[in-house]
């Protein structure tokens, strides 16, 4: 068979190690010697003695995501091969996560990680009732987390003289020494006579990086999610 489908560009190479990497912008493949997480329905290809079974959030989590619409719905899977895993065709990137570090990131933007790694669901402080962001996973302890993203993200520094401003459905995740609230754009005044659209955001602060996504999540991805 020729053609260029079948060019070096688009045909997969064996794993040279176990673990997280990305296969294309659009696709992480996972060489799975043991026990991987992933989310829901994000396989799209695997080869090899591979088992995948639903994970539970425990009852706190699944409070939260009843009440939010966010969390992170899971599956493990177990045993040797290769999976492939992609959402949407998003863009797909991979974040090391060090011992120390936290990384808190919205569970929709969650494709797949090492089962090393521990997560919890977290209420964001400052965020209040308003936004998607109320509820986030918070990521800690030692691996690779595969992420997703609709289009390239932006990763923002964030300084203790120069705190970041980001709209509450843009926000991807953060980083550990940054601190959270509410900042409101718009004027009581202005928000009754219409305003800009961009009346509540989340404001960082403290050192470290935001990651954003360069658009606002429309009504409708937001039932899809």
């Amino acid at each position: 068979m020729k053609g260029d489908l079948f060019s070096s560009q688009h045909v997969v190479q064996p794993a040279v190690a176990p673990g997280m990497s990305v296969e294309n912008a659009k696709c992480i493949k996972y060489a799975v010697n043991g026990e991987m997480y992933a989310r829901q329905g994000a396989m799209v290809a695997y080869r090899g003695d591979l088992v995948f079974e639903r994970k539970g959030q425990g009852v706190g989590g699944m409070l939260k995501r009843a009440v939010t619409g966010e969390g992170l719905p899971l599956m493990a899977v177990r045993g040797q091969g290769e999976a492939w895993f992609a959402h949407e065709a998003q863009n797909c990137f991979i974040v090391d996560v060090e011992p120390g570090d936290q990384f808190t990131v919205n569970g929709r933007n969650v494709l797949c990680f090492d089962a090393s790694l521990s997560y919890e669901i977290k209420t964001v402080k400052g965020s209040g009732i308003t936004g998607g962001g109320l509820f986030n996973s918070v990521f800690t302890g030692q691996g690779r987390l595969g992420l997703v993203c609709d289009g390239n993200p932006l990763v923002i520094p964030v300084s203790a003289q120069a705190p970041v401003y980001v709209d509450t459905d843009a926000v991807v995740g953060w980083t550990t020494h940054l601190q959270t609230s509410l900042h409101r754009s718009q004027s009581i005044g202005s928000m009754l006579r219409g305003g800009s659209g961009e009346a509540v955001q989340l404001m960082f602060q403290g050192e470290g990086f935001v990651v954003v996504r360069p658009s606002e999540l429309t009504p409708q991805k937001n039932q899809q999610h």
